[in-house]
């Protein structure tokens, strides 16, 4: 039975693809400097759009010229992430009435509260930083984690979690490092949207005709770059984003072979649609990546590769409910439905 709430933790969910979504659309874009302070726009609610507005703009931001098209995408996003923000406040406030009752979520409402006023704060700093290659990635996590948390909670009052036999140990272990190395790999292509390193190798299975080019794997993994300059069109060399783009094509091999394996274990442990909706999200995915490279990264082809990471996370949170979220004996499992024992309600 659906517990209260979970309308509403579900149309939070759908709201965070949407704030996601705009965010990729306003990094890949250019615009992420389409405003340059925060949380106004040159000082204004929205986009300065008269000559005499757009005058008084420039003036108090000489290094920024107004740019409507690009401060409107910036806004935008501001607007729904901030739509999104009060959301989460209503679910946790939701959880704050109804907690102990019903086996309402607490802890997961609160700290999702937490995680949403922290991506406030990244939110200004990717603007007041300059587009700082890890502010812009934690940024960016930041979002996937706020949307796959949504997701978790949505799951949680659900209640629709069906009995099945227990799982092995081993199959839910490869799960959470399914999940790890999505994480990981999301954040690899943080990185590299945000060094601009998405374009640095132009073929395929090659990259500049060779199987190993010259990389600078130092200077492209230097986390502690300099704060000041402005980042927007990325500050590394060629083999610095060559080195970054050929780490997200290795890590992109590793995770769909742990992906496939985790399928076929899902297959042969009875769960063929969870199975086939995998795979189904990390052929998206790949196809999307290998255009990317191929198209010479056209913009709404990476905006749905984002969004085909997102899905892909999503997958991997719902494949680790499921096997976690059972322990009833096979003798059992066309009985009562279980308790939720290894996701707590609190």
């Amino acid at each position: 039975m659906r517990k209260p709430g979970y309308r509403f933790a579900l149309f939070a969910t759908l709201l965070a693809v949407v704030v996601v979504m705009l965010g990729a659309y306003t990094r890949l874009s250019h615009a992420g400097l389409g405003c340059p302070d925060w949380p106004g726009c040159y000082g204004f609610i929205g986009v300065p759009m008269s000559e005499h507005t757009q005058t008084l703009a420039e003036a108090r931001f000489p290094e920024a010229p107004v740019e409507v098209a690009k401060g409107w995408y910036e806004m935008v996003h501001r607007y729904f992430a901030g739509s999104l923000g009060l959301v989460i406040l209503g679910l946790a406030g939701h959880a704050l009435v109804r907690r102990g009752r019903d086996g309402q979520p607490l802890k997961l409402p609160l700290l999702l509260l937490a995680l949403v006023a922290l991506q406030a704060a990244f939110g200004m700093w990717t603007v007041t930083l300059k587009l700082w290659p890890q502010v812009v990635t934690a940024h960016l996590l930041g979002g996937f984690a706020t949307l796959s948390l949504l997701f978790l909670l949505s799951l949680r009052l659900s209640g629709q979690a069906a009995p099945l036999p227990r799982l092995a140990a081993p199959l839910r272990s490869l799960a959470a490092l399914g999940l790890l190395l999505v994480i990981g790999q999301i954040a690899l292509g943080g990185w590299v949207s945000s060094n601009y390193a998405a374009v640095a190798c132009v073929d395929l299975p090659r990259c500049h005709g060779q199987w190993w080019p010259a990389m600078d794997f130092a200077n492209g993994f230097h986390l502690t770059q300099h704060i000041g300059p402005n980042y927007l069109g990325g500050q590394l060399d060629s083999e610095a984003r060559t080195a970054i783009h050929m780490t997200h094509r290795l890590g992109a091999g590793l995770l769909s072979l742990v992906l496939l394996l985790l399928a076929w274990r899902l297959k042969r442990n009875g769960l063929p649609r969870l199975a086939a909706l995998l795979l189904l999200a990390l052929a998206l995915q790949i196809s999307l990546g290998i255009s990317n490279v191929i198209l010479h990264l056209p913009l709404l082809v990476a905006v749905a590769h984002n969004l085909g990471g997102a899905l892909l996370l999503l997958c991997l949170v719902l494949i680790n409910y499921r096997v976690r979220s059972v322990a009833v004996p096979a003798s059992q499992a066309t009985g009562e439905h279980p308790g939720l024992t290894a996701l707590p309600s609190k």
